[in-house]
């Protein structure tokens, strides 16, 4: 089974830059995105953002993949707001009830989806440049507790092993006609995420078992760091600072 690492350029600048700064500016432009109190600028840094990931040659329909549940949170977002404020923009009145949306709210509303879109976008934009164990080898720079970063790193190796279990359980109950009926396919979902859980279990035994024979003592090679260059940290300086003087227009 293929794994979940979406880099698609190796070559790119953005891909062969330093994880650690490549996180920091990430940072930087979410809470720019999230205290923003423009429409523009979120949006600004969405399009951007995408625009990275179209350099980086990801394909649009996993881009369309990777937004659709965001944009559907952003849009049942913009139309609660637009229920709520004092200036009617559009009305509907029936015998039951009456329907009326609201120019605060729904100024409101856009700002908030625009916030959300363009926060996807930015975390979009570094995960498709950047491998997870490099995001994990920054995030313990950033002095995010080993346990974690450990746990991660673990479950993230072990996903792909349960995914292809979970994909041979899966097709030999549909051979044996396991999905025939809502009854029996409730039944075969369950016999299929018991026997995920035992496999997790017996897994997490023998990797612990294997890695204290070998004497693992929490340090991992990955997380270790050479210098910051700065061939990167200065490009990535200037992108920060340009998108902060745009925040604060």
């Amino acid at each position: 089974m293929k794994g979940l690492n979406f880099q698609k350029s190796s070559s790119h600048p953005l891909a062969l830059m330093d994880a650690r700064v490549k996180l920091v500016a990430a940072l930087c432009l979410l809470v720019m995105v999230v205290s923003s109190k423009s429409i523009l600028f979120p949006l600004v840094a969405a399009g951007l953002s995408l625009l990275l990931c179209l350099t980086l040659k990801v394909r649009l329909k996993t881009l369309l993949i990777r937004f659709s549940e965001p944009l559907f949170i952003a849009a049942v977002v913009m139309l609660l707001k637009s229920f709520s404020g004092s200036t009617p923009l559009w009305s509907l009145h029936t015998p039951f009830i009456d329907i009326a949306i609201y120019k605060e709210g729904a100024m409101e509303g856009l700002r908030l989806a625009s916030r959300i879109t363009g926060g996807v976008a930015v975390v979009a934009a570094v995960g498709f440049s950047t491998g997870f164990t490099d995001i994990l080898a920054a995030l313990s720079w950033l002095r995010m507790p080993r346990e974690i970063t450990e746990i991660a790193l673990f479950a993230w190796r072990y996903l792909f092993v349960l995914a292809d279990d979970a994909q041979v359980i899966h097709s030999a109950q549909k051979n044996r006609l396991g999905y025939v009926g809502i009854r029996r396919s409730f039944r075969s979902i369950g016999t299929l995420c018991g026997a995920l859980v035992i496999k997790a279990f017996d897994a997490s035994q023998t990797m612990t078992t294997s890695m204290v024979q070998r004497g693992y003592d929490g340090n991992m090679p990955f997380l270790k760091h050479r210098p910051i260059r700065s061939v990167e940290f200065f490009p990535a300086l200037f992108v920060v600072m340009l998108m902060g003087v745009l925040w604060a227009i």
